[in-house]
């Protein structure tokens, strides 16, 4: 007898299709009635399938859809977060197909949000769903989806604070994250901070003429370059004076134990088109991504930039810079010593404003605790594996939000891959993937709830 799951798979494939198609892009003003749209959507889904009290909460900004299933107040209670917004399509020409336009090939869903992140939200949805067909939720489960989360949820917390008592639960349950692979499965234990800012750099009053002024004045898409391009050193070690201070520095026996999971350099270069691997000399491309602070440069812009030419030596230049963050680094701190350190540097020819944009820490969950186990007990009976524990490279700000005004340590338990393009063109997300998080999510809250009351 097929379970329930595999009865209703194609339905619940086509459930997510149709919250897919709905363009909640957050940053974008002319897609604001579509991100309704969507918390409208996922608000009917939750009511569907049994979730009570769902509602729109208003913010500032996107409502968040929250909802609650407390089946007995003596049981525990999990928290589970997601975010129903995404990131802008653009560039929409590099697209295969539509980004809003989702399909199914090759075994993997195509469109914006597909893994992140309404496609692993709807995971939950579903597993609730086949928990209330086969027996009922074995604990008192909340749900609360944001629709700022890629533009910094900066309302997220607001929320949080003024709502601690219906917010009131023993752990929090995030699939915003991914694995090593379909046949390594794994949880991240660790997630790095933010700090983003925009800068902007004048020379002249105007844009001029470059004949007639190109030697003689500061241009400063030149200057704006020279000021990134010594940010790294020689072994892309960053410059900023102090950034490093408070850097938390893994043991080699540390080292060792991440060195065991599997990881090729050479797939690695060949999945992206690399010919060589690049960063900070003395590690490995894994701990780069992972346990080690970053400066990228996210957009540069100025001057004429249509086509044909023209000559002009632009008055003003343009960059966004961001820059990932470690234990026990914080946003605050690294903010403050990257706006002084990038003001310092520029030449007395050119005026620099540094713009910080939003930012979060770093973090790190425990291994040992009751919700971790049952997270990877669940995942090795879906999997036939145990999981293996990973630091992951992405910023999720809320989590340590979520300890510091709760008091409560989050499972990363992530059914992504690093392939799934997500943030760039043809993102993607695995159809074993996403029915592999159903078939996987039940038994979290089994195993939690069985270990929380010893029953």
């Amino acid at each position: 007898m097929a379970s329930y799951l595999e009865s209703n798979q194609e339905r619940f494939l086509s459930e997510l299709l149709d919250w897919l198609r709905i363009p909640s892009v957050s940053a974008d003003p002319k897609f604001h009635g579509d991100v309704l749209r969507a918390a409208d959507y996922l608000k009917t889904r939750l009511e569907e399938v049994g979730v009570e009290n769902v509602e729109l909460c208003q913010t500032a900004g996107n409502p968040i859809v929250y909802g609650e299933k407390i089946i007995d107040p003596s049981l525990p209670t999990v928290l589970v977060y997601g975010h129903y917004d995404v990131q802008p399509a653009d560039p929409y020409e590099l697209w295969t197909s539509g980004p809003f336009d989702p399909v199914i090939k090759d075994g993997k869903i195509y469109a914006r949000g597909a893994c992140d992140d309404k496609g692993q939200v709807y995971m939950h949805v579903k597993a609730f769903e086949v928990l209330m067909q086969e027996g009922g939720v074995p604990c008192n489960i909340k749900i609360m989806i944001e629709g700022e989360e890629e533009v910094g949820s900066n309302n997220l917390g607001i929320f949080v604070r003024e709502n601690k008592e219906k917010l009131k639960a023993d752990v929090i349950l995030v699939s915003d994250t991914g694995m090593i692979a379909n046949d390594t499965p794994s949880i991240e234990v660790g997630l790095r901070g933010l700090s983003y800012h925009e800068v902007e750099v004048t020379g002249p009053n105007r844009d001029l003429h470059s004949g007639l002024y190109g030697g003689a004045v500061a241009n400063p898409i030149n200057i704006l370059c020279k000021m990134i391009a010594s940010l790294h050193d020689e072994n892309n070690h960053i410059t900023i004076p102090g950034f490093y201070d408070n850097v938390d520095e893994l043991s080699a026996e540390e080292r060792a134990e991440m060195a065991k999971a599997p990881h090729s350099d050479d797939e690695f270069k060949q999945s992206i088109g690399l010919t060589d691997i690049h960063g900070e000399k003395g590690y490995s491309t894994p701990e780069r991504v992972s346990i080690r602070p970053t400066l990228d440069v996210n957009g540069i812009w100025g001057g004429y930039t249509g086509e044909g030419a023209k000559t002009v030596i632009a008055s003003k230049a343009y960059a966004k810079i961001s820059m990932r963050l470690v234990p026990h680094q914080t946003s605050d701190e690294i903010t403050a010593l990257f706006q002084k350190h990038f003001e310092s540097i520029a030449p007395a020819s050119v005026t620099v404003k540094v713009k910080p944009h939003h930012g979060g820490e770093p973090v790190v969950t425990p291994t040992d605790s009751v919700a971790y186990k049952a997270a990877a007990d669940a995942m090795e009976t879906t999997f036939g594996k145990r999981p293996i524990p990973t630091r992951g490279g992405g910023s999720i700000p809320i989590v340590a939000m979520f300890k510091t005004e709760l008091g409560l340590d989050t499972v990363l338990l992530g059914f992504g891959l690093d392939s799934d393009a997500i943030h760039s063109p043809n993102e993607h997300y695995g159809v074993f993937n996403f029915l592999k998080g159903i078939e996987t999510i039940p038994h979290f809250y089994r195993n939690y709830a069985a270990a929380m009351t010893g029953k």
